[in-house]
């Protein structure tokens, strides 16, 4: 019942476990299935499309919340609270770091997105006292100018040598930290919201899904254009999966914050129940990640005798079997054993760097 209640209690958030536990199984779907038509409302055979390059986006924008959600709410933190969730955030951070790169060391043919998240988290530790308005127009000067930038940043030849694939492996750049901080101060600024009033839910399902519809009907527009693919404005002004152009950063960012909303909306109705085991993957997103892909590693080694096969794995069908096996155990650990293993890990360490590190006014020599 300790269990129950804590999944379950207003000490969690439903809505944002939703959106978590969503953002978890669009990406292990947008690594297992074969998409190879864009997404198109209109035609339903290419909906399952919808979790390329969204479902990181929305798993993005939700360390963003979280983030938010554990450093105050509405009031940011300040003096030794203050302290404490710069720390604490540090060792997330790097702890975080230290499993992405362990999974990019699997050799798992995948863009592992925790390197990318861990940097995120260091970006978050100076932004953790501004308030809703500087978040949101900070976010907003971003969204423009940033991909802008990120054109000329990824034509540099260092991404084409040995030392800059190494350098992209390890920072994650398939999701560019440059341009993502968007993101996580969309995430952020509407956690300094108030995420939990319903006023501002509407206003986040309201303003994401006018954002999805100028960013991919702005994108729907220009698709008859005869560009050259490789010009600066043809990687500019694209909302392409994975292309960091405008108009993803527009369409993709508005999308995640109206499924966020809608996923908070729902959890007020009697569908909160329907929807408890995703709700249970999106209590321990570490664990459930980590887990997909270091059971896809072995199966890998296992059957395939190299993790690195990506058409072979495919072609066994996994996608299936694994969503429902991580559906079904988080919800059994859930219910069971309470949080996830990775998540208690990471917070403990983070709690116990944070308790124990000592003020500077206590670090003068007496």
């Amino acid at each position: 019942m300790s269990r129950w209640e804590r999944l379950n209690g207003p000490q969690r958030i439903a809505g944002v476990d939703l959106a978590r536990g969503l953002a978890v199984l669009g990406m292990l779907a947008a690594h297992l299935l074969w998409i190879t038509e864009p997404f198109d409302w209109a035609d339903a055979t290419t909906w399952i499309a919808v979790v390329d390059g969204r479902s990181s986006i929305l798993f993005a924008t939700l360390a963003g919340v979280s983030i938010g959600l554990a450093t105050g709410g509405r009031t940011p933190p300040a003096g030794e609270q203050l302290r404490k969730a710069r720390l604490r955030l540090v060792v997330r951070a790097i702890l975080i770091w230290l499993i992405g790169i362990f999974l990019v060391l699997t050799g798992v043919p995948v863009y592992v997105i925790l390197p990318t998240y861990a940097l995120l988290f260091f970006l978050a530790v100076p932004l953790l006292t501004l308030r809703t308005r500087t978040l949101l127009l900070v976010a907003a000067v971003l969204a423009v100018v940033m991909p802008v930038v990120q054109v000329a940043i990824d034509d540099l030849p260092l991404w084409q040598t040995m030392s800059g694939v190494a350098l992209s492996r390890a920072i994650g750049w398939h999701y560019p930290f440059t341009t993502w901080i968007v993101f996580l101060l969309a995430g952020l600024g509407v956690a300094r919201a108030g995420i939990l009033r319903t006023s501002v839910q509407l206003w986040m399902l309201g303003a994401g899904a006018a954002l999805a519809l100028i960013g991919y009907g702005a994108d729907a527009a220009s698709a008859g254009d005869d560009a050259d693919p490789a010009s600066f404005a043809e990687a500019l002004w694209t909302a392409e999966p994975h292309s960091t152009g405008l108009l993803e950063v527009i369409g993709s960012g508005g999308f995640a914050l109206a499924v966020i909303a809608a996923c908070l909306l729902l959890c007020h109705t009697a569908l909160v129940w329907l929807v408890l085991p995703l709700r249970a993957v999106g209590a321990m997103p570490l664990t459930a990640y980590v887990g997909q892909l270091v059971v896809w590693w072995l199966v890998a080694l296992a059957v395939l005798d190299r993790p690195g096969d990506l058409a072979g794995f495919r072609a066994l069908e996994p996608f299936w079997p694994l969503a429902i096996t991580t559906v079904v155990v988080c919800t059994v650990w859930a219910l069971l054993v309470g949080r996830g293993p990775l998540e208690w890990v990471v917070d403990r360490s983070a709690r116990l760097v944070a308790d124990v590190t000592p003020r500077g006014d206590d670090l003068r020599p007496r």
